[in-house]
């Protein structure tokens, strides 16, 4: 019986993606009229001399607005969907402002598994409860997953997952599945799924253990999801933003929401500037609340009455040296003791490993928990021939999901893993939930929402389907050999003396898919003023990125620098630590700090940084860990 209705379900999906494909044939993305507008706004975007606004423009546009001439959309939230709103609002004609009160992408979008998934545990969830509503969420991931990786090609890549196999049926089992995943995909699958026999599949990954608990690997299967930097993604969607024409401001907290006369509607809000203690008043039409976890306290500024919807998750990742996961291939534990899926991928020259998934209390700096790293470390322990050791772990950040309850749903016995839209209180819309890989849908829904809500007048439809991000249109994989070629990176050396040095491929590579087609402004820093010397030793982060972050996206502190503009904070703690007082050195002369200044980045530094579980945050007696507390 239970193989009969599996089959069923196999069926059913089948149909339903054929029908699924038929209906995106018959209705195209956008609009003929819509392709002028996005040419146009592309040219802006793309513009090769285009620099953004600097803060101070920024902030004097959202204070240059008034009641008589409001913003149509101020958004509250800096992650992937804030900006992805502001982004789709501005390029529809819309007089769009954002402020956030960290930095763009310090939240849960820095701290995701920098997978773009179209979701194949929804597909399998979908099959054997014959749940449409799951497959319709793998539909729409699958769809956004390819836009994502199109518009933002320096940024994103396909990679291939391997999932281990240790008896015939589990074969059979994952190869189906996968197959399912890609015919679900059709035009927009990256590659074909296939199987790998026991030797192959070692070859592919030699830290492959061939044996797991008792059991021997009978062979893998592979299949491929996106990969992302996500917060340089991120950032590179609040600049597109500004790019466009709207007013993006980091370290901006809303205090309170302004309402009209009858305090029945929200027309704007009281905002600190979190870097000068100066507070200033921005009214707009609308409002969006993409503040992510924190929505709630958002939602209670309008009413203190309102029920909470979002249900914070932790989710924990690790990061190990490289050689535990070769480059190019990721692995996939499929069964963990709390039956969540673990990956193993290579990331930025490392590899990245995660995730849990547990109750957490909402907060701006969350910590994972030494349980929650150690249980990353078994589960992949049984899987690989390499000693697993708490001792190689770089970094350990934890990242809060808000799963959200839908308010309008007449039960919450389940909670959503899609996106929740809602206007709970007039002129205050709120978009959460959801995930990375469909930031831009929700976007969509949510500019789609605030122009009815505030019978706003686009001057077009939507066009960021189809809308390359800053540095990713014209991009080329093989752009850095240009920046080898022609460019050299000058260094100071302890004693004063400038000395050339090779740009060599690890550097060219890292800037050509940070920076995209801007990477060679960078190299231009790096060479005429003296800054191109890297930051830490072992990681490919010049000074010069330092400087250019500074003048052209918006990074106003240190922590801004190593975490969100760089990784070096996510891939190795006591890498960045090091890196932190030459960091401070080249920001102070960009942005004038005094003393006092510089001594204060240097002690959020060290408390961001002490987040951050590496092994240097630990304590080994006798080869075993214990934690140590860390004030």
């Amino acid at each position: 019986m239970a193989t009969t209705s599996r089959l069923k379900g196999v069926v059913a999906v089948v149909a339903a993606s054929g029908a699924y494909a038929a209906l995106n044939l018959r209705n195209p993305d956008v609009s003929a009229n819509d392709r002028g507008d996005s040419e146009s706004t592309r040219q802006k975007i793309s513009d090769p001399n285009a620099v953004v606004p600097t803060r101070e423009v920024q902030k004097s546009a959202l204070i240059g607005s008034s009641i008589s001439s409001p913003f149509d959309v101020l958004v509250v939230g800096g992650g992937a969907t804030g900006c992805g709103v502001a982004l789709d609002a501005v390029t529809r004609g819309l007089r769009v402002g954002l402020v956030e009160r960290d930095d763009f992408s310090s939240g849960t979008s820095s701290r995701s598994t920098k997978l773009i998934h179209g979701g194949v545990r929804y597909l399998e969830k979908a099959v054997f409860n014959l749940d449409y509503g799951q497959l319709k969420l793998v539909f729409h991931a699958l769809e956004e997953r390819k836009q994502v990786i199109k518009n933002a090609p320096h940024l994103c890549n396909a990679l291939p997952c391997m999932t281990p196999c240790f008896d015939w049926f589990e074969v059979v089992y994952y190869w189906l599945g996968l197959k399912l995943y890609d015919l679900v995909a059709g035009p927009r699958m990256l590659h074909l799924s296939r199987y790998y026999s026991l030797d192959e599949s070692v070859e592919l990954f030699p830290t492959l253990a061939r044996n797991g608990r008792g059991r021997n690997l009978k062979g893998t299967v592979v299949y491929y999801d996106g990969q992302m930097n996500d917060s340089r993604l991120n950032v590179g969607l609040a600049c597109t933003a500004a790019l466009a024409g709207a007013a993006v401001l980091n370290h901006a907290e809303v205090i309170s929401f302004i309402k009209d006369d009858t305090g029945e509607r929200v027309i704007g809000a009281h905002i600190r500037d979190n870097l000068t203690g100066k507070e200033f008043d921005t009214y707009a039409k609308v409002t969006v609340n993409a503040a992510g976890p924190f929505s709630d306290s958002v939602r209670k500024m309008a009413d203190k009455d309102k029920q909470p919807i979002i249900s914070p998750s932790s989710g924990v990742h690790i990061v190990l040296p490289d050689y535990y996961s070769p480059e190019g291939m990721g692995l996939i534990v499929p069964k963990t003791k709390d039956g969540r899926v673990v990956f193993m991928l290579p990331w930025l020259g490392r590899t990245v490993a995660g995730t849990t998934d547990s109750n957490t209390t909402i907060t701006m700096l969350p910590e994972p928990h030494e349980d929650e790293i150690q249980f990353i470390l078994d589960a992949i322990c049984d899987y690989l021939n390499v000693k697993v050791r708490r001792s190689d772990v770089l970094a350990a950040w934890s990242g809060i999901r808000p799963l959200a309850i839908d308010p309008s749903a007449k039960n919450t016995e389940s909670i959503s893993r899609d996106h929740v839209l809602c206007e709970d209180y007039p002129g205050l819309i709120t978009i959460t939930g959801g995930k990375w890989t469909t930031y831009r849908s929700m976007a969509e829904d949510a500019v789609d929402a605030s122009i009815k809500s505030g019978k706003l007048t686009p001057s077009n439809g939507c066009v960021t389907s189809h809308l390359c991000i800053v540095g990713g249109d014209g991009w080329d994989p093989a752009s850095f050999t240009v920046l080898a070629q022609q460019y050299i990176r000058m260094k100071k050396t302890h004693a004063g003396k400038v000395v050339p040095g090779v740009m060599d491929s690890a550097a060219a590579r890292h800037l050509a898919h940070a920076y995209g087609t801007l990477a060679e402004r960078v190299a231009a820093i790096a060479q005429n003023e003296n800054l191109g010397k890297r930051l830490a030793h072992g990681y490919p982060f010049l000074e010069a990125e330092v400087a250019y972050c500074a003048r052209h996206e918006y990074c106003e502190s240190v922590v801004d620098f190593i975490a969100r503009r760089s990784r070096l904070a996510f891939l190795d703690t006591d890498a960045a630590s090091r890196a932190v007082p030459r960091v401070i050195q080249i920001l102070a002369a960009e942005h004038k700090w005094d003393r006092i200044r510089q001594k204060q980045e240097l002690e959020q530094a060290k408390l961001f940084l002490q987040t951050f579980k590496s092994s240097h945050n630990a304590q080994f007696h006798d080869g075993k860990h214990t934690v140590m507390d860390v004030k």
